[in-house]
């Protein structure tokens, strides 16, 4: 190979609706909604430390938004990593009326093993947040 990659800058999810998975990436992840200009007209993305996502609507038009080839919401599976606990992830999720798909439950993860905890966004999206044991 030609060269090596360092990290992932950021990521598309094309969703139904804008402002409702935006207003749950913030509720649920605790992510930041920002806007930003392009040739388009005016995006959302929410951020969270050095990452962002790109929330497309699915309706945009494929020339003025280049995506991928299938423009369908809910086909991803995100997983995150965060310091807190699992019981306090599935804790503020059920607080927040969010159905848990599985979890607390161990898995392999980038760095190892790893605790994860499931739900769905509203498109359907898989949603992993996952917690590594202290070093």
């Amino acid at each position: 190979m030609g060269f090596q990659l360092d990290s992932l800058d950021h990521l598309v999810l094309n969703v139904a609706d804008v402002e409702v998975s935006a207003a749950w990436y913030a509720r649920m992840l605790g992510m930041r909604r920002t806007e930003f200009m392009s040739r388009s007209g005016t995006r959302v993305a929410m951020t969270y430390g050095n990452q962002k996502i790109n929330l497309r609507p699915a309706s945009a038009d494929t020339v003025a938004w280049f995506t991928s080839r299938e423009v369908v919401p809910g086909t991803a599976d995100l997983c995150f990593v965060t310091t807190a606990s699992p019981d306090d992830v599935k804790a503020h999720w059920l607080a927040q009326g969010v159905a848990i798909e599985a979890g607390p439950v161990e898995r392999d993860g980038a760095r190892g093993k790893m605790t994860s905890v499931y739900c769905r966004d509203p498109d359907g999206n898989l949603i992993e947040v996952a917690t590594y044991p202290p070093a």
